[in-house]
């Protein structure tokens, strides 16, 4: 008689990728824990025992996407030598990435809670949380760029990071419509002929 074989270990990285594809196509709310179960290959008490619940495995693979394919707007604004080219790659960059590749359209952080029930407050301010930071983020590049005289001072960089921040989140959505690369990029051609404008003394 055959023995039976061994089990397969349990991988949590892999189960948390493929937790966070789910999200990422359908939102937290729009996901069933079946749904999660389903794409982890684990059963709902295995689910409950390595990651705590639905909501602090949504927190964990928001996680994962800032580490992964959500880190772009950090490494843009990171490596670029100038404010602007940090911005108009963040854009770009940003761009490409949520109009193509195998994955669900669009960015994570934007997309996953933009529906929410009561039920779901603590996830919807734990989403706004994350996008503030990025305006943070970009708000402090701005501000190197006044500090290393890339940028005039006296400009409104909490301004121009909202502006900048707010084409970011637009992009998301237009590439969850389906809109390409190329669509894309002439919206960022746009914001990029805005910049002389907006950095501006005030």
């Amino acid at each position: 008689m055959a023995q039976r074989g061994r089990p397969r270990a349990f991988d949590r990285q892999v189960a948390l990728r493929r937790a966070m594809e789910v999200f990422w196509e359908h939102g937290y709310e729009g996901t069933a824990m079946t749904d999660l179960t389903g794409a982890m290959g684990i059963n709902s008490p295995s689910l409950y025992a390595a990651f705590g619940g639905k909501e602090e495995l949504f927190r964990a693979a928001v996680g994962l996407y800032g580490e992964t394919e959500g880190g772009l707007t950090d490494r843009a604004l990171r490596g670029e030598p100038t404010a602007c080219s940090a911005i108009e790659a963040m854009l770009r960059d940003n761009a490409v990435a949520y109009s193509t590749g195998d994955g669900p359209r669009g960015c994570m952080i934007v997309l996953a809670g933009s529906t929410y029930t009561t039920r779901s407050e603590s996830v919807r301010d734990f989403l706004i949380e994350q996008r503030a930071e990025t305006v943070g983020q970009v708000t402090a590049r701005l501000v190197r760029g006044v500090v290393e005289g890339d940028l005039t001072g006296g400009i409104d960089t909490a301004m121009i990071a909202d502006f900048y921040t707010t084409v970011l989140y637009g992009l998301s959505i237009r590439a969850r419509d389906r809109a390409s690369t190329a669509e894309l990029n002439k919206i960022i051609d746009g914001a990029m002929a805005a910049w002389p404008a907006l950095t501006q003394p005030r």
